[in-house]
């Protein structure tokens, strides 16, 4: 059964291409885990060749939200991330602050 697990984090405070790094480090970690990620930062890239207005994004990500079974939220503020936690908990989907956390709560690694 595949795990579906949304990244939500920051973007436009700090440096982007190292948000969307570390995005894509989490996403790796959810990857070797088993579990199948949605990056919405790789959006990144989208953007710089099919510019939107961040309403236009935060519509879009939160259509995916719907549809994962999971999130984990990175640190930092996050208007958009925000908006993806809020939507989450008012669908009942669990978050968690890292890979770990969600291995924990689904008891991987657990003898």
């Amino acid at each position: 059964m595949s795990i579906y697990v949304y990244i939500a984090s920051p973007y436009a405070q700090g440096d982007k291409l190292m948000n969307v790094a570390r995005s894509l480090q989490v996403a790796e970690e959810c990857l070797e885990a088993g579990f199948i990620p949605f990056v919405p930062l790789l959006s990144h890239y989208w953007h710089a060749v099919h510019p939107k207005k961040p309403e236009e994004w935060y519509v879009y990500d939160l259509e995916w939200v719907k549809r994962c079974d999971y999130m984990i939220r990175l640190p930092g503020p996050s208007v958009g991330a925000d908006k993806e936690v809020a939507l989450a908990h008012k669908m009942n989907i669990p978050v968690y602050a890292s890979v770990a956390d969600l291995e924990g709560a689904l008891g991987y690694g657990a003898t």
